[in-house]
């Protein structure tokens, strides 16, 4: 009861920091009320104003497009790194092959791989899920790979002796310590990926919060470009929340000593 009444103090001191720190920047760099809407123009604009119905309805349907390709993005490009990390563990020679090249593709902008993706996989589902999925699949195999790596020498050494294969000793001892790893990859890559859905939705779908910031702000619509913005922020926010909330219980499950250490 403690911790969730402290979750939800942090919350709402860091939903205030950040109000307070979105209108002193208006302020302080005395940008004009036209361009830079405030925390209260937004909130007429979504929930009090004239048509602030037709709004919500409007910022409801592109979050539900982009919260859908985030997902789906984050789901295929963490299996298939958690696929990869522990193909690496498997074998030295895969990794010292297979690591720098995807190292190679990492430092590649992703601005610049999105033309190429469009053109192999179209403008569809296909191509927001690959983007998205890059994103999330490169800081997820890092991490992944060296937890796997770190999994006690000791333990593994106690399954071989008695005569455990590698896949039991994989399932029963390095998956189970590369969980918190796991968890901590996935709040990192959940707001990459909501970052990978939008730019996918700017550059290839035409559809979904992406392309709706992209426009408005050609419109010079601001009220509209704020509101999408503030959603995306929060969605964002909402993806890493709900990760941590999954991720306790499963630590409990898999890994007890580490929930002790989670604030």
């Amino acid at each position: 009861m403690k911790a969730a009444v402290r979750g939800i103090a942090s919350t709402i001191a860091s939903v205030g920091v950040v109000l307070l720190a979105w209108w002193l920047f208006l302020k302080v760099f005395d940008v004009q009320p036209f361009l830079g809407k405030t925390p209260l123009d937004v909130w007429r604009f979504l929930v009090t104003g004239a048509g602030a119905g037709t709004h919500r309805a409007a910022v409801y349907h592109e979050s539900v497009i982009t919260l859908r390709d985030a997902f789906l993005g984050l789901l295929f490009g963490s299996v298939a790194a958690v696929g990869a990390a522990v193909a690496f563990s498997a074998s030295r020679p895969v990794e010292r092959t297979f690591m720098p090249i995807a190292m190679v593709l990492r430092s590649v902008p992703l601005v610049a791989m999105t033309p190429l993706i469009v053109l192999l996989f179209g403008r569809g589902l296909m191509a927001v899920t690959v983007i998205a999925g890059i994103v999330t699949f490169f800081p997820t195999l890092v991490n992944v790979t060296l937890a796997l790596r770190a999994t006690p020498r000791e333990s593994i050494d106690l399954l071989r002796a008695y005569g455990a294969s590698p896949t039991k000793t994989l399932l029963k001892v390095q998956m189970p310590s590369a969980v918190p790893s796991i968890f901590a990859s996935l709040r990192i890559a959940a707001p990459l990926a909501l970052v990978g859905a939008l730019l996918s939705e700017w550059l290839a779908t035409g559809r979904g919060l992406g392309y709706a910031i992209l426009k408005t702000q050609a419109l010079s619509a601001y009220d509209d470009m704020w509101a999408r913005v503030v959603v995306a922020t929060v969605l964002s926010i909402v993806l890493y929340k709900l990760i941590g909330a999954i991720e306790r219980p499963v630590l409990h499950r898999y890994a007890p000593r580490f929930t002790a250490q989670r604030p």
